[in-house]
C-alpha cells in the first residue's frame, strides 16, 4: 500500500504558518526561560536536602521522564503465520510507559514507516497540553514518514492504569501499550499493597494487513471484517488452527496477591475476561478508583481499563485465563477465545489445566452485573465531585447510516457511515486546535445539534437511513457543567458503542434500555458516587448519561475509539473556552 502523504492544511505548520511561527518563537524562548529559573530554583534546593532526601524522599520527588518510541515495521508470527506489521520499537504490544503522578512526560517519536502516524495518550488529562494529544487532523497534524515529533505532557493529578495508541488509520490494532501512572512516592494504595503488578493488555489480531482490511471496506461500502483472533499480551494462546502456539502465562506464588492491570487495545470488540477458579477484586478503572468488590467476570470495552487483585488462594496447578467477546446484538464479532495461564510457582508445565468456559457471546446479565457494581470510591482524599447543576444538555444519537457512494460496487451504490445525531464527522486536512488557535476559517463550523435534528422511535427502524456530512463541533463555556445522553439507535441495527472523551474525565449517573425519558429516567440518577471514567459502553438498544466539567481549555474531541466506527465517520468535538498555550511548530527529521 502506497505511503499516505500529509494533506493540505498538515504540510507541516512551520511552513504552512511560518508569520505564525515567527510570532510564536519569543513567546516560546520566554516560556522556555521561566521553566529553566524554575527547575533551576527547585534543583537548587536538593543540594540543600540531601539529608532530608534520604529520609523523606517525597519532598524532592519532581521527574521528567524521557522516553523514544521508535515507529518501524516487524516481522511478527500468530495462527502459526508471519506477517510484518507496525510496531513501537519491535514489540507487540508495545512499550509500558511508567511515571509517577504530577510527573512530566517526554515521548519523542520517530516514524521510519511508509504511514504517517501518531500517538495518543488515552485518558491523560492533557491539561493545557492539548497539542500532546495525539488524535491526527484533531490535535495535530500526522507524523510524516522520517520525521519525529516530541509529546510533552504532565500527569497531573493522575494515578492508575491508561494506554497509548495510534490515532490514525487502523495502525492502533498493532500500535499501542501500557500507561502506569504510580501514586506520588509515599502515598500508599487505597487498598492492600500487592505482591506484584502485571499488564495484561487485550487486543485483536489479523490474519491481514489492517490498513488493506479498513481500506477495502472504505472502498466496497461495506463494514471492515472482523478479527481472526483475540490475544493477550500479543499471544491468542493454543487455537484449533494452530494448536502449538504457546499464550501468555502469569507466575504466581501460592498465598500472594497481584494487582493486574487489565486493558482492552482491541478496536471494535468489547471483552469479557476471567480466569478459572480465583475471583477478581475490582479496585480502579480507567485511573480512577472504585469501592472495591469481587466479582469472577470483567467486561471491557476498547480503550477501557480496570485493576483488580487476585489472590493465588489455590496451592497449587494451571488455570485457565480466558478473554472472549461481548455483543448481545447480531452483529458480526470474531468469536475466538484467547487463553493464557495463571500458573502457581512449583507446578510442572505438564500437569493438566483446570479450565473455564467463558460467559456466552451475548450474555448481557453477566455485563451488567459488572458495571452495575462500579461506584467511585468517593473517600475524603478521593472525592467524586459531581456536577450537580448542568450548564450544557446535550442529547446525541449514535449510531450507523446509509449514503451513496458512485464508487462502491460491493454495497449497490451505497457506504454504511457512522453518524452522532444524523452528522457524519468529516475529517479535517488541517488539525482543528490548530484551526482554532490560529483562528483559520472553513476548517470546521460551531452547529454540531444539541440533540436529533429530528425526534424518531430512536432504538426503532427509522425510514430514513441517509446521514449529513461535516465537520462540526459544539462550543462549550470554560469551566460550565455538561450533561450527555448517549443514545443507540436502530438504524441498520443496534449495536454497542464505546465512546471515549478525550482530555476529561466524566461521571457516568444513569443508564437504561430504550428510548430516553427525560422527564422520569433523571430522577435514578446516582449523584453521589456514579464511577468515574474516561471511556463508556453505549449499550445495545439502550443510552447512557454522563456529566463532566469543562475545566481543560482548547479543541478537545469526543470520539468513537472504536477502530470501524471511528473511520466511518463517528465523532464530534468540543470547544471549552480558553485558548491553548501556543502549539510546537514543524516536525525534526528523525536521526
Amino acid at each position: 500500500m502506497a505511503a499516505m502523504t500529509p494533506l493540505k492544511g498538515c504540510v507541516g505548520w512551520s511552513v504552512i504558518h511560518s508569520e505564525q511561527a515567527r510570532r510564536i518563537e519569543p513567546i516560546k524562548a520566554e516560556r522556555e526561560k521561566q521553566i529553566k529559573r524554575k527547575k533551576e530554583m527547585k534543583c537548587s534546593w536538593v543540594h540543600l536536602l540531601v539529608l532530608v532526601a534520604c529520609l523523606l524522599p517525597a519532598l524532592v520527588e519532581c521527574r521528567v521522564r524521557k522516553y523514544t518510541f521508535n515507529v518501524v515495521l516487524k516481522n511478527t508470527s500468530n495462527l502459526c503465520a508471519s506477517k510484518p506489521i507496525v510496531t513501537v520499537n519491535g514489540h507487540f504490544p508495545g512499550p509500558t510507559l511508567y511515571a509517577r503522578e504530577d510527573d512530566t512526560v517526554l515521548v519523542r517519536v520517530i516514524n521510519q514507516v511508509k504511514y504517517n502516524v501518531s500517538i495518543h495518550w488515552h485518558g491523560v488529562r492533557q491539561l493545557r497540553t492539548g497539542w500532546s494529544d495525539g488524535p491526527a487532523y484533531i490535535t495535530q497534524c500526522p507524523i510524516p514518514t522520517g520525521q519525529s515529533f516530541l509529546y510533552n505532557f504532565t500527569l497531573t493529578g493522575q494515578r492508575g492504569t491508561l494506554l497509548w495508541h495510534a490515532h490514525i488509520l487502523w495502525l492502533r490494532a498493532t500500535v499501542h501499550g501500557a500507561i502506569v501512572i504510580l501514586p506520588k512516592r509515599g502515598v500508599p494504595y487505597p487498598f492492600p499493597k500487592p505482591h506484584k503488578e502485571v499488564v495484561v493488555i487485550l487486543a485483536e489480531w489479523w490474519k491481514s494487513d489492517v490498513e488493506a482490511v479498513i481500506n477495502e471496506a472504505l472502498s466496497s461500502g461495506l463494514a471492515p471484517n472482523v478479527s481472526d483472533a483475540h490475544t493477550i499480551n500479543g499471544h491468542p494462546g493454543p487455537v484449533s488452527n494452530c494448536p502449538s502456539q504457546g499464550g501468555f502465562s502469569l507466575q504466581v506464588e501460592p498465598g500472594k496477591t497481584y494487582l493486574l492491570r487489565i486493558i482492552n487495545a482491541a478496536l471494535n470488540e468489547e471483552l469479557f475476561f476471567k480466569i478459572a477458579g480465583h475471583q477478581l477484586t475490582v479496585v480502579e478503572v480507567d485511573a480512577l478508583y472504585t469501592k472495591p468488590f469481587k466479582i469472577d467476570t470483567l467486561v471491557i470495552a476498547p480503550g477501557q481499563t480496570t485493576n483488580a487483585l487476585i489472590t493465588a488462594d489455590q496451592t497449587s496447578g494451571k488455570y485457565l485465563m480466558a478473554t472472549s467477546p461481548f455483543m448481545d446484538s447480531p452483529i458480526a464479532v470474531d468469536n475466538l477465545t484467547a487463553t493464557a495461564t495463571l500458573h502457581y510457582s512449583g507446578t510442572l508445565a505438564s500437569s493438566p489445566t483446570t479450565l473455564t468456559n467463558p460467559p456466552p457471546q451475548n450474555a448481557t446479565a453477566v455485563a451488567n452485573k459488572f458495571t452495575n457494581s462500579l461506584r467511585s470510591l468517593n473517600s475524603k482524599k478521593y472525592p467524586a465531585k459531581v456536577p450537580l447543576t448542568v450548564d450544557h444538555s446535550l442529547f446525541i444519537t449514535v449510531g450507523l447510516g446509509i449514503n451513496p457512494c458512485a464508487t462502491c460496487a460491493a454495497g449497490n451504490g451505497s457506504r454504511a457511515v457512522a453518524s452522532m445525531n444524523n452528522v457524519t464527522f468529516v475529517m479535517p486536512t488541517t488539525a482543528l486546535l490548530q484551526a482554532h488557535y490560529f483562528n483559520i476559517s472553513g476548517v470546521y463550523t460551531t452547529d454540531f445539534p444539541a440533540k436529533p435534528p429530528v425526534a424518531f422511535n430512536y432504538t426503532g427502524s427509522p425510514k430514513n437511513l441517509q446521514t449529513m456530512n461535516g465537520t462540526k463541533v459544539y462550543r462549550l463555556s470554560y469551566n460550565s457543567t455538561v450533561q450527555v445522553v448517549l443514545q443507540d439507535t436502530g438504524i441498520i441495527a443496534n449495536e454497542n458503542h464505546p465512546i471515549h472523551l478525550h482530555g476529561f474525565n466524566f461521571f457516568a449517573v444513569g443508564k437504561g434500555l430504550g428510548n430516553y425519558n427525560p422527564k422520569t429516567d433523571p430522577q435514578n440518577f446516582n449523584l453521589v458516587d456514579p464511577v468515574e471514567r474516561n471511556t463508556i459502553g453505549v449499550p445495545s438498544g439502550g443510552w447512557v448519561a454522563f456529566r463532566f466539567l469543562a475545566d481543560n481549555p482548547g479543541s478537545l474531541v469526543h470520539a468513537l475509539p472504536l477502530g470501524s466506527a471511528h473511520n466511518l465517520g463517528t465523532e464530534d468535538g468540543f470547544l471549552s473556552g480558553k485558548r491553548q498555550r501556543p502549539q510546537p511548530v514543524g516536525y525534526t527529521p528523525s536521526k
